[in-house]
């Protein structure tokens, strides 16, 4: 809720201070506010430096040396933020907002081009969120995204015994020798991974057998011999799911660095970030993937005290109905809230329009 401490006076004051500090990088001080309202009556500088010391001691803007002017809290990022999404609740699955702009809207299209898969998809989003953003863009895999088909091959070992080897969306690769119950040639082995690689790629892996079974079933007659091969193959487990992964993609761990003046908290910060399982579990304890809702949380200090000036801006992308993965830009608190909140729900949401959806 937003503090129903502040009046609409300090409200307005703190937006602005919040908005100098952020154009700026330095701490503002009450001749820039009260030089920024001049035209507004009430609003000398007498009373902006008395606003600002309520707002201090209220939490929402900190002195970093005496003579300095005041920097906005983590509170007041919150509050700030908070009134951004109130206004317009901004939601990963809606139209995008027209906030964003159609030139932004543009570049961020163009970035996808040539995107086929959800891996590429992925990985592009972490570099594109990074440029964007000038911080840092993650790109988590759903844990189920790790069981989809990308290709399968087979070869013969020997007297009934057969490799398969699976690669997944998610560039796991599976190894698995299968010993089978009849023999099965050469041909029958490139035919068998042609039908799977053509009618089911994208698929997850554990609807494949099912759809074989089911396929056998009304095209008995006309594909039998074929279908019986790929049955075989996939009941002696050429398709068993593989253990379910979290791929993450990280890019723009340069642009923290070079905002990050104090090298023992660079130092902590870089161990945390470096920690993928760490980002892994940030971003799972962040963005739900049964919700649509952009979410902003700043202050990290849950991944690592070096991290509590930073904030997540995350959303979950999704694909059929299904949870794809998370997207999502960590930068400094003094990041542009309003197009950043709105690119990564465009982003998010450009998912459902650049994959395709498997038929069933």
């Amino acid at each position: 809720m937003l503090d129903a401490r502040l009046s609409p006076r300090e409200r307005m004051l703190l937006n602005a201070i919040i908005e100098l500090y952020i154009a700026t990088g330095e701490p503002v001080a009450s001749q820039a506010v009260a030089r920024a309202f001049a035209n507004r009556e009430g609003l000398s500088s007498a009373t902006v430096r008395n606003v600002m010391a309520t707002l201090g001691e209220s939490g929402f803007l900190e002195q970093p040396h005496t003579s300095a002017g005041r920097v906005p809290t983590a509170a007041a990022f919150r509050f700030y933020v908070e009134q951004i999404t109130r206004s317009g609740r901004v939601a990963a699955g809606a139209e995008p907002p027209a906030e964003l702009s159609q030139a932004r809207r543009d570049q961020i299209e163009d970035s996808f081009t040539g995107v086929g898969s959800t891996h590429e998809y992925l990985e592009r989003t972490s570099h594109v969120l990074a440029l964007l953003s000038h911080g840092l863009g993650v790109a988590l895999a759903s844990s189920t995204i790790g069981q989809i088909l990308e290709h399968i091959h087979f070869s013969r070992l020997g007297s009934g015994k057969v490799l398969a080897v699976l690669v997944t969306q998610s560039g796991a690769v599976q190894d698995r020798a299968l010993a089978l119950s009849r023999e099965l040639s050469h041909l029958e082995l490139e035919t068998a991974a042609r039908y799977l690689n053509e009618n089911f790629r994208g698929w997850q892996i554990e609807r494949i057998r099912a759809e074989v079974v089911r396929r056998m079933e009304a095209e008995r007659e006309v594909y039998r011999q074929m279908l019986a091969s790929v049955d075989e193959l996939c009941s002696k487990g050429a398709l068993a799911a593989p253990e379910p992964t979290h791929a993450i993609f990280v890019d723009g761990i340069a642009n923290l660095i070079a905002a990050e003046q104090d090298r023992e908290r660079l130092r902590q910060m870089m161990l945390a970030l470096e920690a993928k399982q760490r980002l892994v579990e940030l971003l799972n304890a962040y963005v739900d993937g049964r919700q649509q809702e952009v979410r902003v949380i700043v202050g990290l200090d849950q991944a690592s005290p070096a991290m509590q000036d930073l904030v997540l801006i995350g959303a979950p992308a999704r694909l059929g109905g299904e949870n794809l993965g998370t997207v999502a830009v960590i930068a400094p608190t003094r990041i542009q809230y309003q197009e950043m909140i709105q690119a990564v729900s465009y982003i998010a949401r450009l998912s459902e329009r650049i994959l395709e959806t498997p038929s069933t």
